[in-house]
């Protein structure tokens, strides 16, 4: 049974991360040497809590040793197991707004909660109690409830458990009272108080429905005037640029000739300034396109 070893490794960017290393079969049946980044020395002071945060990971490599397979594990524990291969920074199948999300909910509401359980310990019925008693909305719960079965699914995926709890675990999504919605009258009403650059902000967004990340990913050589449509390739959350969420959401938009007027006026108006992206505003020095999603705390003067 190996225990692996933990090693500290300079970054060019950043701070030092801690490496956990160990040997495993390759393709060709002849043992590898294996590594992978457990967290920064700003999150791990020293190489004991490097060696508890990764317990989970040296029973997943050490699956075929009987002596590993009947320790117990916490939730806490497949936390940081799913955590090291699932939401680490060079991971790509899943976007940054979704890793941030798990990690979120992850650390605020499941650890706290359920960390210290045993896995074999939690029980379907404790965790629907558990879900019904927090102040917060039903679409909220339901996504924290996604998120433990995923990480339930991860360990199975592994084999560091034999069941999902929380596939019988019932919580809906569905909304308490109806949101408000913005009615055609008072929308105008809006767009005619607002300066150029607010109005195509807010006009952008009613009548495109894209999302936020993505409204602030886009660039002028996203907006076909001569085809009106609006391709939408990329979004930024947290100034981290990255894929639409689906696949349904890089779809071309089509580009209302009453948008597409204020675009123009609003490009007239970043000419000067030459910004790629609509609402970011760049450093003097790399100001070499127009930018379009217009920022509320820029001035309106270009």
């Amino acid at each position: 049974m190996q225990n692996g070893s933990i090693m500290r490794a300079e970054r060019r960017r950043g701070p030092d991360v801690w490496e956990y290393r160990w040997r495993e079969p390759g393709a060709d049946g002849k043992r590898k040497h294996r590594r992978m980044v457990v967290g920064s020395v700003n999150q791990f002071v020293d190489k004991s809590a490097v060696f508890r945060a990764t317990s989970a990971l040296r029973r997943d490599v050490n699956m075929s040793d009987v002596r590993s397979k009947g320790k117990p594990i916490t939730l806490s524990q497949l936390a940081d197991h799913y955590s090291q291969r699932e939401l680490a920074a060079n991971n790509r199948w899943k976007t940054h707004s979704t890793k941030l999300g798990y990690r979120g909910y992850l650390r605020k509401w499941i650890i706290p909660r359920w960390g210290g359980y045993t896995l074999t310990a939690i029980r379907a019925g404790e965790i629907e109690l558990w879900l019904r008693s927090l102040p917060l909305a039903r679409s909220t719960c339901a996504k924290i409830r996604n998120v433990m079965s995923v990480l339930f699914n991860h360990g199975l995926r592994h084999e560091l458990l034999d069941r999902n709890p929380v596939q019988w675990v019932r919580q809906s999504a569905k909304r308490k009272k109806i949101p408000a919605v913005l009615e055609i009258e008072e929308v105008q009403v809006l767009l005619g108080a607002l300066d150029v650059r607010e109005r195509t902000m807010v006009l952008l967004d009613v009548v495109t429905g894209l999302r936020a990340s993505e409204l602030f990913g886009l660039k002028w050589t996203d907006i076909n005037f001569k085809k009106n449509e609006i391709s939408v390739t990329r979004s930024i959350v947290m100034q981290v640029v990255g894929p639409c969420k689906t696949e349904a959401s890089q779809k071309p938009v089509p580009l209302d000739p009453v948008l597409a007027r204020t675009l123009r006026i609003w490009q007239a108006h970043t000419k000067v300034q030459g910004c790629e992206r609509l609402g970011l505003r760049q450093p003097a020095k790399r100001r070499a396109k127009a930018v379009l999603v217009p920022v509320a705390h820029e001035k309106s003067n270009p």
